[in-house]
């Protein structure tokens, strides 16, 4: 995917356009990719998105923000894989912020953008004050030569897919229920870092990932699958959340691999939270807790029939 930082300059050619946050890449924003990339090709375009760099409601209102699912690594990755091409990455701050929805259409989407055909949400507003809507777009699109098409919501049993759908069902627990909104379990990536070598004294090493989202989206014991060592994923047992038994105040991702024993410090890793087994908790000494992840190891082995 060829990244673009900013819309003052414009993009080498024409395209067609996808608007939005895209957090965790659902399945609503699955399919409005999919018909992206149709619209491309049937048009000769060049399939790209525009997202915003924080969260506007991160730059809003940061102490309210919700928790976001991917980062934005994370999330091009994703769109990639759903048929994005390109991506124009605008900062979101006081200047941006302060566009008018107007001033967005012509300096952003007309000028950096060369705009042929735009796809959107069906809640999508835009510009100082959120005053831009379809209609607005539509008539901008009548005086600058590109079209706007609108997709309709995303139903998964019965409930409209969205990203807070998905933050709801990772807060309960349900990991089964996010992977139907998302099209695939929960991922969070990252590259294996040193750590205190704690788990390696009590009998279970861990690869131990730095967590860049804040605050986390979930947090607890789960069973997961870790690609990005082998040809297929590989089964286990993870921790994420602060640590509180060892007193540990910054979120780590903490993945014990079953029947593995590699050096793989600096390897980039996805993991997949595929059910919960427990919430995150406090043990009154490091005995009670390597008790309590053998247990929890016991538990994913049979959750994996392994």
């Amino acid at each position: 995917m060829r990244v673009f930082r900013g819309h003052s300059r414009p993009v080498p050619a024409p395209v067609v356009l996808a608007i939005g946050n895209f957090d965790g890449v659902h399945l609503g924003h699955a399919a409005l990719i999919k018909r992206l990339a149709q619209v491309a090709e049937e048009g000769e375009l060049v399939p790209m998105v525009l997202t915003f760099e924080p969260h506007p409601r991160e730059f809003f209102a940061p102490d309210s923000a919700p928790a976001r699912l991917t980062t934005l690594r994370e999330k091009l990755e994703l769109l990639a894989e759903c048929g994005a091409r390109q991506a124009m990455i605008c900062p979101f701050n006081a200047t941006f912020a302060a566009l008018s929805a107007e001033e967005f259409i012509e300096q952003v989407l007309v000028r950096g953008c060369q705009l042929r055909h735009l796809i959107i949400g069906d809640d999508f507003r835009f510009g100082r004050g959120r005053t831009g809507d379809f209609s607005l777009l539509q008539d901008a699109g009548q005086r600058f030569g590109f079209v706007v098409e609108a997709m309709g919501s995303v139903m998964a049993d019965g409930e409209r897919v969205s990203s807070s759908a998905v933050r709801r069902a990772l807060v309960a627990g349900n990991m089964e229920h996010a992977a139907r909104l998302l099209g695939r379990p929960y991922i969070i990536d990252g590259q294996v870092s040193h750590g205190q070598k704690l788990g390696r004294q009590i009998g279970f090493a861990t690869a131990n990932l730095r967590i860049k989202h804040n605050p986390l989206p979930m947090t607890g014991v789960f069973a997961v699958e870790v690609s990005g060592l082998g040809e297929k994923p590989l089964p286990g047992v993870a921790n994420l959340g602060v640590r509180p038994t060892v007193g540990g105040t910054r979120p780590l991702l903490e993945v014990h691999l079953f029947d593995f024993d590699r050096d793989i410090y600096g390897a980039h890793i996805s993991v997949r939270f595929v059910h919960k087994l427990r919430d995150e908790q406090r043990f009154p000494n490091i005995d009670a807790l390597k008790a309590q992840i053998a247990a929890d190891a016991a538990a994913a082995r049979a959750f994996f029939e392994l």
